[in-house]
């Protein structure tokens, strides 16, 4: 069993294992990285692919499933932010902290980043009726974890992705 995230006509498939170190690394870079409105809704759909939480692979998302905005210039900007956050995380953003070594976390990283660039957010689906899986401003993970420095899902503002799996 495994997780998918899809986008640009393309996939990434990760063992649960690998999704874990996938969403470490990641919210690693968005904790300190988020500073719009935008970027901390991106950073609560990373939170939600928490499988301490979620259950084990049932996690993954669509690019072409996020609302990516309405104009141009918010489209780009969303995309230049997801592009900053794997560049971020490619440059091994507070790794140190993770209290393991993620051999294959650079190369999750790399594909994953080839998918946002070959993808379009003007093709991306409007979900204006609600039913989109990507969390509305109202859902925005401003909380922090005092011990992590991790980013909170609001359903579980008490526990970050580290603290979920160290229980």
């Amino acid at each position: 069993m495994g997780n998918t995230f899809h986008g640009g006509g393309r996939t990434l498939s990760l063992s649960n294992g690998g999704t874990a170190v996938f969403v470490d690394v990641l919210l690693l870079a968005a904790s300190d990285l988020a500073d719009t409105a935008w970027e901390y809704r991106f950073a609560t759909l990373l939170t939600l692919q928490d499988q301490g939480v979620m259950g084990r692979g049932a996690v993954g998302f669509d690019l072409e499933d996020i609302d990516w905005g309405r104009s141009p210039g918010e489209r780009a900007a969303a995309k230049d932010f997801v592009l900053r956050l794997l560049d971020l995380a490619l440059r091994r953003h507070r790794w140190d902290e993770l209290g393991y070594e993620p051999p294959f976390a650079e190369g999750y990283l790399r594909q994953y980043r080839e998918m946002v660039e070959a993808f379009d957010p003007a093709d991306a689906g409007r979900h204006d009726s609600g039913d989109s899986p990507f969390p509305g401003p109202e859902e925005a993970a401003m909380a922090s974890c005092v011990r992590h420095r991790l980013l909170c899902a609001p359903e579980y503002w008490e526990a970050c992705v580290f603290c979920n799996s160290s229980h």
